[in-house]
């Protein structure tokens, strides 16, 4: 692995806090994630599944958790399983974890190799009457692909029809939610590469560049500082581009007198950042551009004062909104009369700002959620005003990661130049 190890404490303490919430006889089950096909023979790159890594710290593929803390025998009351590795698998695909050596990383005592699985399952579900199954909740992701632990849902389901069936997704929601401090600190890592990157390319960026080899530069600071690699698909987004939210195809030629925008971020440890900022392509602002940049940073600023505990995403988002709308009749976008005559659903302000302002991030960067819980420290979201004027041809996104503390917000992202000036300066001196 890339990263330095990861103290197991970590991953106790998580199987413990979900442990404490599970009934009575009962049995959880998690799959580690599937090896997706790229094309011929290949594979993607494996990316561990986030709640498996989330209570294990395991980052191999076929490997099962099982949790049954309430069992008479201690020794199964948590258990992992990983392939049996053998000459022929250490020859073509490289070293697979020991059962020594996975002990070592998730603190789990009992490492089983796979082929004994069936036989504990049996004798597992035999004393268990409820059995906690897993999947991915995250209510805006939609996908055909039916994940490992999908499958063995409707697997276990037939052959064991008689057990009481409950969601292990909404405990481990409420539970990632907040993260500790050993997270932080990972995230931090994550958000330290990802400020370097952006250095990298601030040095980089001139006319006449591509926005993949501004890709490849901030790809580069990644790896060489150990991040896994990029946290999501970068959107280097130069011109009229800046106005498409999710632009990912990053192959066009920057532009004298335009504004590119990132939104990027290193994934270390499994852990996301998830950082916008937007440039003059020339090292300039124009006038427009200027008070475009300072109307979005001055929003930011406002905003991440409102990510407190106790504050909603409901009630934050609205304040957000009444800023945005507030500042657009100031810029002259459109008058307060118009605003008095619009669709309630379709509010003006939403035609240059059309997202939300903030989500969670942790190991995925769209981190699970619960909407209706307020703000509680420990939690780690985005904080992402944005302005896009097609008319115009560009758009500004300004994009910290917050963490709610007692004491007010913290930015972890405050090393990370986002004042017109600095940014200016940085590139008038490379």
């Amino acid at each position: 692995m890339r990263y330095q190890p990861i103290d197991p404490s970590l991953f106790i303490q998580n199987r413990k806090r979900l442990n404490d919430k599970l009934l009575p006889q009962s049995v959880a089950i998690f799959n580690s994630n599937d090896e997706y096909p790229r094309n011929g023979d290949q594979f993607f790159n494996f990316r561990q599944q986030s709640d498996f890594f989330y209570l294990s710290g395991i980052g191999q593929e076929k490997s099962i958790l099982i949790l049954a803390p309430g069992h008479p025998e201690p020794k199964n009351r948590e258990v992992l399983f990983l392939i049996e590795t053998n000459e022929l698998i250490a020859t073509w695909n490289g070293h697979k974890l020991t059962k020594e050596e996975a002990a070592k990383i998730s603190g789990i005592e009992n490492v089983q190799w796979l082929s004994g699985f069936d036989l504990l399952l049996r004798d597992l579900l035999n004393w268990g009457d409820n059995v906690y199954l897993n999947s991915f909740e995250y209510p805006k992701y939609f996908t055909e692909i039916v994940s490992r632990d999908q499958r063995f849902a409707r697997q276990l389901q037939e052959t064991f029809p008689a057990h009481h069936y409950k969601r292990s997704a909404p405990i481990l929601t409420d539970l990632r939610i907040i993260k500790s401090q050993v997270e932080v600190e990972l995230i931090k890592k994550a958000i330290d590469i990802t400020g370097k990157a952006f250095l990298r390319a601030l040095k980089f960026v001139k006319p006449g560049v591509k926005e993949y080899e501004i890709q490849a530069e901030m790809e580069h600071e990644f790896m060489i500082n150990g991040a896994n690699g990029n946290a999501y698909l970068p959107i280097i987004a130069s011109g009229e581009n800046s106005c498409v939210l999710h632009y990912v195809e990053n192959d066009k030629e920057c532009n004298n007198g335009d504004v590119v925008l990132f939104d990027f971020g290193a994934e270390y440890a499994n852990y996301s950042a998830d950082v916008s900022r937007t440039i003059p392509i020339n090292g300039k602002f124009t006038p427009r551009q200027r008070q475009i940049y300072d109307l979005v940073l001055g929003v930011q600023k406002q905003a991440i004062g409102q990510m407190v505990p106790g504050n909603t995403i409901e009630k934050y988002n609205t304040f957000v909104n009444n800023l945005m709308e507030e500042e657009m009749i100031r810029i002259g976008l459109f008058t307060r009369e118009q605003v008095k005559q619009q669709d309630p659903e379709k509010p003006l302000f939403r035609q240059y700002f059309m997202h939300g302002t903030a989500h969670n991030i942790g190991l995925d960067v769209h981190d699970l959620v619960n909407r209706f819980m307020p703000f509680l420290p420990g939690m780690v979201l985005t904080c992402e005003p944005g302005i896009y004027l097609r008319n115009e041809g560009f758009g500004i996104r300004i994009e910290n990661n917050i963490l709610i503390t007692e004491k007010g917000p913290v930015d972890l992202t405050s090393a990370i130049p986002r004042e017109a000036d600095e940014i200016e300066a940085i590139m008038a001196n490379h």
